[in-house]
C-alpha cells in the first residue's frame, strides 16, 4: 500500500493501525462505516489484511465487511493478505469465501502474489482450493514465472510439486528458466534444470538463458550453463551471441568468462557486427573491448554497410578505445560502404578528443 497519513485516515482506519479491537468495536458501533472507501477505493478490511491482522480481519467481516471488495487496482483483501505473507489472515479471508481466484489489473491472482511475495506457507492455503496453478497474468506469467524471477527456492519447489508447468511461456515466449537467469538466481535456475527445464529453451526473439544471463552480468549462471555444455555461440533473431550481448551491455566479467570458454570473437551477427563493434559502441564496453582484442579479435573486420570498431568508437566518442585499436593495428582510413573514413564520422558527431586522436595517429585528412 502506498504510504498512509495516518492522521488524515478515518477513525476506524486509524484504529486498525493500532491494533485495537475493542476501539474499533466501539466505532463500529457509533455507525462507523466499515465499507468505507478511501481514495484509492480500498476498505478498513484492506487495511487489515495489508497489516495481516486476522482478529481484526474477522472482526470486520463479522460486522459487515465486504469480504471481495476491490480497491482502484482490483486488488481484493486477500490479495493484501497474501502479500503480508500471513497465514491467518489468509485462512480467515478464505473461511468467509475470499475468492482465490480473483484478478487484479494484472490479471494476477493471489497465488501469482504469493509467488512473487515467498509466502509459501499462504501458497500452501490456496492451491489445493484452485483447480490449477497454471493460470496466467496479464504477461502470460505464471506464479511459477514470478517465483523464479524472485528468486524464491522453496516456492519453486512448492509449484513443481502441485503440477506448475516447467516450460509454461509468458506473452514474450520467456520459461521461468529465463527470468530465473537473467536476475541471476543460480540456485532456482540448477533447480528448474534438475526437473528438466529445457536449457536451449528461445523466446519470441530467440534469447536463450545464456543470452538473458550474459546480457545482465549473471556470471554464476553464465559459468553454471557453460558446464551443461549449452551453444556457447547460439544467435538470437537477429544474429547475436551470448558475447554479443555481453559486449553491449559492458559486462566485462561475462566476456572474459565467455572467451575463456572459446566463443568465436569474430562471430558476425545479421548486420555484419561482431561484439568487437559492439564493445567499441557501448558505454561501459572499454575492458569487454581489451579482453576480445588480447583474444584474437579483428579490429578491422567490417559490417555489412562498412563500418569497423574504429568506425564505432567515431560514432560514440570512444576515445580511449579507439587508442586501444589503432594501437592494436586497426586501419585508421578505413571506409565504409558511404566512403566515410573513422575521421569524417568523428567529426560529424562532433567529438573533438577523437578527431584530434586520428590526426595524431596519421589520419588522412585529405580523404
Amino acid at each position: 500500500m502506498a504510504v498512509l497519513k495516518l492522521t488524515d485516515q478515518p477513525p476506524l482506519v486509524q484504529a486498525i493501525f493500532s491494533g485495537d479491537p475493542e476501539e474499533i468495536r466501539m466505532l463500529i458501533h457509533k455507525t462507523e462505516d466499515v465499507n468505507a472507501l478511501d481514495s484509492e477505493k480500498r476498505t478498513p478490511l484492506h487495511v487489515a489484511a495489508f497489516l495481516g491482522d486476522a482478529e481484526i480481519i474477522e472482526l470486520l467481516i463479522l460486522s459487515g465487511a465486504r469480504v471481495n471488495a476491490k480497491d482502484n487496482m482490483w486488488l481484493t483483501p486477500l490479495h493484501r493478505a497474501v502479500a503480508s505473507r500471513s497465514e491467518e489472515a489468509v485462512q480467515v479471508l478464505i473461511k468467509h469465501s475470499a475468492d482465490v481466484n480473483a484478478r487484479d489489473k494484472n490479471w494476477q491472482t493471489p497465488l501469482h502474489v504469493a509467488a512473487a511475495n515467498k509466502a509459501v506457507k499462504c501458497a500452501e492455503v490456496i492451491i489445493p482450493l484452485l483447480s490449477s496453478v497454471n493460470v496466467s497474468d496479464r504477461g502470460g506469467r505464471t506464479a511459477l514465472h514470478h517465483a523464479a524471477l524472485n528468486g524464491h527456492v522453496e516456492m519453486v519447489n512448492l509449484l513443481l510439486a502441485k503440477g506448475a508447468n516447467i516450460n509454461a511461456f509468458d506473452k514474450k515466449d520467456r520459461r521461468a528458466l529465463h527470468w530465473a537467469a537473467y536476475m541471476g538466481h543460480l540456485d532456482v535456475v540448477a533447480l528448474l534444470i534438475n526437473h528438466d527445464a529445457e536449457v536451449t529453451c528461445k523466446d519470441k526473439k530467440g534469447y536463450t538463458p545464456l543470452h538473458a544471463a550474459a546480457s545482465n552480468g549473471q556470471i554464476s549462471v553464465v559459468k553454471h550453463l557453460l558446464n551443461l555444455g549449452v551453444e556457447i555461440d547460439e544467435i538470437n533473431v537477429y544474429g547475436n551471441t551470448a558475447l554479443h550481448l555481453a559486449c553491449y551491455n559492458g559486462q566485462d566479467t561475462v566476456v572474459n568468462e565467455l572467451t575463456d570458454y572459446g566463443a568465436n570473437v569474430n562471430q558476425p551477427n545479421n548486420s555484419g557486427f561482431t561484439p568487437l563493434h559492439f564493445a567499441a559502441a557501448s558505454t561501459h564496453g572499454a575492458l569487454c573491448l581489451e579482453l576480445l582484442v588480447n583474444n584474437g579479435a579483428d579490429v578491422n573486420i567490417q559490417s555489412k554497410d562498412g563500418k569497423s570498431p574504429l568506425h564505432m568508437t567515431a560514432v560514440h566518442g570512444r576515445f580511449t578505445r579507439s587508442q586501444t585499436l589503432i594501437q592494436n593495428g586497426g586501419e585508421i582510413d578505413c571506409v565504409d560502404k558511404d566512403g566515410n573514413t573513422p575521421l569524417h564520422v568523428a567529426a560529424r558527431y562532433g567529438h573533438e578528443l577523437l578527431i584530434n586522436t586520428l590526426i595524431t595517429s596519421g589520419a588522412d585528412t585529405a580523404k
